[in-house]
Order: structure tokens, then C-alpha cells, then sequence
């Protein structure tokens, strides 16, 4: 028997662990499979999760799903909530510093009705891819789109006083056709200012220039001035929502460079406003009134013969400012501003030559008077006109440092208040009580002789007295027809006979009567002098 130790062969793998090994390479590749199709995992911060729900709620872009929200719970100091988000594989490009989520869900704004398409398939949010930056650790969702930053078009900016009431996504007008939208509205804290970011779709951007001017719209207006009634009505739109509309206020005056790619503009209230912002260049004067300025207000049209030339920029301008004791005997100033632009028709005029003119022209009898504008109203307009009678004037004289402009009364509603108080007093001075005296007494008089005339009336003599008279002419025409009937009789006979005799006497008193006529001394006077008498012969 040898010592040499024998060797065996290896164990064979038996066949049973085939499959678990096979099992757990699948597993190893459903693994890595799962993980290299998943993107990045995000954190989403919003006020509150109305509409959301874990395991359902989308994250799409372009409406196609790049996410899906895995859990929603609520922050450590209960101030908001957070959502998980479980992002695609190939989304990590989208994530990055800029990059903006929203809401969709069905709502009713400026804008119309929008996200009606959720409402059986319910909320998701919205992505916007950024451009560029280092993602942060979580993202803010916004409960509204976010404004439109890029597109074919034109974006500007407006600036406008507090009290504006245009907002995000009111519709941007030209002459009532919608050209844009408001895209973005936010209050600047350190200016005390709105800013608005307007987007002018294509091709109506080219209408924009530099003289162009932009106003807010209301939809519907109205305006009671010294020119009257005036309403304006929009449309639909802006009736429900308002908005915005630009355009070259003054048709005559030229359209001026296209604006550029954020440009900056100043919004007005209205399109009188924007009109007279047009005018930037322009010639002040003070008015020294002597009577009253109600009716007048500021705004109100200067005209020169019915063309205005210019407005009214304060009523009351510095009255009193020195104390209550120069209100006293002291005129009413009131600023006015001319406009020649308004009939240049241009961007630039000489002023120079506008004041030596004008000047020339107040030399030559050109006054200012307050004139009614409108009887309904009583709205006061100035007028300028030529009054060669009045007193020699210039404008060398100064308010505050501003040329007074010589003035004449005017027939405005001063003039018409003048005259009814005139009419008062007159009316008051009459002696009302001894006049209603006097009429007392004289209807007391009637009052008597309507009784005395009632009681006349009911006499019982009186009431007989037509019947008698009735009676008498029946008893004279029974007497003029017996005469009439009988001419034989004596009486019948006496009377023609007399009648006779009165026209012989009339015949034969003719002569005489028109002797008389001719020579009303003929009976004094012979009708031929008789002839001189002669001595006789001795």
C-alpha cells in the first residue's frame, strides 16, 4: 500500500444554483435598468397643494410629461408645502437657475377662460425651461403663467403714476384693434411708480414709433366738459377688463423713428392727456382775471377764434399765496400754456419766433377773455381775439415771473350771474306788500259788487222786466203794422203829409246851407259891395 496521497476532482456547480444566480443578474440589470432611466429627483415649494395629489400630478412642458409628483407634505414651519418631484431621464438640461414652474387648472381672468382641459384630467405644473445657471435646491411654483419674455414681436415699457389700472394680461389696442397684451405688471417701491411690460405681436409692431403715445382704456367713458357731453365705448374686451391703446394722437404731426426693442414710455390716463403730452413745446402766460373763474377748469381749450391753440394748466394759480390779505381787491391769475405745435403740425418749431409774434400780436389789440363754453354746463373757455379798441398793451409785465397776458371782460356766465342779480335786486326793492294790499282790497270791492250784483239779480222786478219789454214790442209792432196795412187812414195820411213838408224845407235850406259852406260870413256881408256914393253937382 503506497503512502502517496490521491487527489479527487473539483466539486462540479451543481445545476440548482443556476437559477438564483440567473435571478439575480436580471434583478442587478432591472436595478441599474430603473436607475439610468430616472432623472434627477426636485424639490417643488407651493403656497398651498390645492389640486395636487402624490402619484398623479404631472410635470409637463409643451404638453408632454417630464415628471410626476411622488410626495407632498408640508414644510417644517407649516408656512407652505413641498412636493417631490421625480423627474425623466435627459432633464437635467432643463433644470437650472431660471428655470419657472406654474399651475394649470381652470381659470377665469382678464385673459378669458383658460386651462378648461383639467378639468376632468385635473391640475399639473407647468415647466419652462431656463438658459443657463446652477440649479437651486428647490423651485417656486407660481399660481399664474409667468410673463412673456420672448416671442416675435416688440416688448416695451410703460410707466405710470399710482392709481393705474391696468394689470397683467389686459389687451394692448390700436384705433380698437388688439395688437398685444400686457404681459407683466409690478409696483417699483423706490420710484413710486407702475411698470408694465407690453408685448407687440408681428407685424403690427412696425405702428409703434417714437411719436407714439400710449393711454389706458376703460372700455366705456364719459366725460362732461366745457365742449359737452362726450362717451367713449371700446371694445368688448376692454369694456370688461380695460387695457391699453397707443397711437399718434394728432393725425397731422409726423409718425417720427420705429421704436426699438425696449423702449420706455409713459402711460397717460386718457387720450387728451396723451394729446397734450405730444406738445412738449409750448408758451406759458398768466391770465389777471377781475371777475369770477367759476366753470373754469384745468384742461379747459384756449381758442383763437374757434381754433384751439392751447389749454388751460391752472385755475387759481399762486392766488393767495402771500397770505389771505392779497386776496383782497386782487385778480384771479390763471395759467395758460400755448401750443404751437398744434398748428405747425411738427415736431420742432421756432419758439423765438412764436413769442416775437405774439408779442407783435398783443401790440396790435389780441386780448384774452373768459367766454361760456357750454350753457348746459356752464363750463368757461378762454378765447383770443383782436380788440384794436381797447387800451395799448404788452407783455413786458410779469406774475411769477410769467408775462401777464391782457385780458377783456368776456360774455361768459359771470356776465349772465351779473345780470340776474341785477334782475333780483330790482325785483326785491319792489313794495311786494302794499302791491298785495292794494290787490286784497280791490278783491274785496269785487267781492262786494259780485253780491250786490247777485242780489239785483234776484229781485223779483228785475226778473219781470224782460218780459215787459217783450210785451212793449209786441204792442209797437202791432202799431207799425196797422199803419202799414190802412194808408187811407188819417194817421197814415198826417204822417206822409209831414214828411212832405220836411223835404220841401230841405230843398229850399240847400242853397243856403252851401252858401254858408263856401263864405261863413255871407250873412253879415252883402254879396257884391254896393257902389260908392257921388255928390251931387251944385
Amino acid at each position: 500500500m503506497s503512502d502517496t496521497p490521491t487527489t479527487s476532482p473539483p466539486p462540479k456547480l451543481s445545476a440548482v444554483w443556476v437559477i438564483p444566480l440567473l435571478a439575480a443578474l436580471i434583478g442587478a440589470w432591472l436595478v441599474y435598468s430603473n436607475l439610468s432611466g430616472k432623472g434627477p429627483t426636485i424639490t417643488l415649494t407651493m403656497e398651498n397643494a390645492e389640486g395636487i395629489t402624490a402619484g398623479k400630478t404631472t410635470v409637463k412642458t409643451r404638453n408632454v410629461q417630464v415628471g410626476l409628483v411622488e410626495n407632498v407634505r408640508l414644510s417644517e414651519d407649516l408656512s407652505h408645502t413641498l412636493l417631490t418631484v421625480q423627474m425623466q431621464a435627459g432633464t437635467e438640461r432643463m433644470l437650472v437657475e431660471d428655470t419657472q414652474f406654474w399651475i394649470v387648472k381652470p381659470r377665469v381672468d382678464r385673459e378669458g377662460i383658460s386651462g378648461l382641459s383639467t378639468v376632468l384630467s385635473g391640475a399639473y405644473i407647468e415647466l419652462l425651461p431656463g438658459t443657463g445657471g446652477k440649479p437651486p435646491r428647490a423651485y417656486a411654483v407660481s399660481d399664474v403663467p409667468p410673463p412673456q419674455l420672448t416671442g416675435d414681436g416688440l416688448f416695451l415699457t410703460l410707466i405710470s403714476d399710482v392709481g393705474s389700472s391696468v394689470d397683467t394680461g389686459d389687451p394692448v389696442n390700436y384705433r380698437n384693434l388688439r395688437v398685444g397684451r400686457v404681459v407683466d405688471t409690478h409696483f417699483d417701491p423706490d420710484e413710486k411708480v407702475f411698470r408694465h411690460q407690453l408685448f407687440i405681436e408681428q407685424p403690427y409692431d412696425v405702428l409703434v414709433t417714437q411719436t407714439s403715445r400710449f393711454w389706458e382704456t376703460s372700455g366705456l367713458g364719459f366725460k362732461l366738459g366745457a365742449q359737452g357731453f362726450e362717451a367713449q365705448i371700446g371694445s368688448l374686451e376692454s369694456l370688461i377688463g380695460g387695457g391699453v391703446s397707443f397711437a399718434v394722437p394728432d393725425p397731422n404731426m409726423s409718425l417720427g423713428p420705429s421704436a426699438q426693442d425696449g423702449d420706455t414710455f409713459t402711460l397717460y390716463p386718457d387720450q387728451e392727456a396723451a394729446r397734450r403730452a405730444l406738445y412738449s413745446q409750448t408758451l406759458d402766460y398768466v391770465l389777471m382775471v377781475q371777475g369770477s373763474v367759476r366753470g373754469l377748469r384745468p384742461g379747459a381749450p384756449v381758442e383763437y377764434r374757434g381754433v384751439r391753440v392751447g389749454t388751460v394748466e391752472t385755475v387759481a394759480w399762486g392766488f393767495g399765496y402771500e397770505g389771505p390779505s392779497s386776496m383782497q381787491q386782487n385778480p384771479v391769475p390763471v395759467l395758460i400754456r400755448l401750443e404751437p405745435q398744434r398748428q405747425a403740425q411738427r415736431t420742432e418749431v421756432s419758439m423765438s419766433r412764436w413769442r416775437t409774434e405774439i408779442a407783435a400780436m398783443v401790440d396790435g389789440g389780441l386780448r384774452a377773455s373768459l367766454q361760456t363754453g357750454n350753457l348746459l354746463t356752464g363750463g368757461l373757455i378762454v378765447t383770443l381775439d383782436f380788440h384794436p379798441d381797447t387800451a395799448p398793451a404788452t407783455l413786458e409785465e410779469t406774475y411769477r415771473s410769467v408775462p401777464i397776458f391782457p385780458t377783456v371782460d368776456g360774455s361768459g356766465i359771470s356776465k349772465i350771474e351779473d345780470q340776474v342779480n341785477t334782475l333780483l335786486t330790482t325785483l326785491n326793492s319792489l313794495p311786494f306788500n302794499d302791491i298785495a294790499n292794494n290787490l286784497n282790497h280791490n278783491l274785496d270791492a269785487m267781492t262786494q259788487a259780485a253780491e250786490s250784483l247777485d242780489a239785483l239779480v234776484a229781485n223779483p222786478a228785475l226778473n219781470s222786466l224782460p218780459q215787459q219789454a217783450e210785451k212793449t214790442l209786441v204792442a209797437l209792432q202791432e202799431v207799425l203794422e196797422s199803419w202799414r196795412g190802412d194808408q187811407n187812414s188819417a194817421a197814415f195820411r198826417e204822417i206822409q203829409s209831414t214828411l212832405q213838408k220836411l223835404n220841401q224845407m230841405i230843398d229850399r235850406a240847400t242853397p243856403v246851407l252851401e252858401t254858408l259852406n263856401e263864405r261863413p260870413n255871407a250873412l253879415i256881408f252883402q254879396d257884391s259891395a254896393a257902389p260908392d256914393p257921388q255928390p251931387r253937382a251944385q
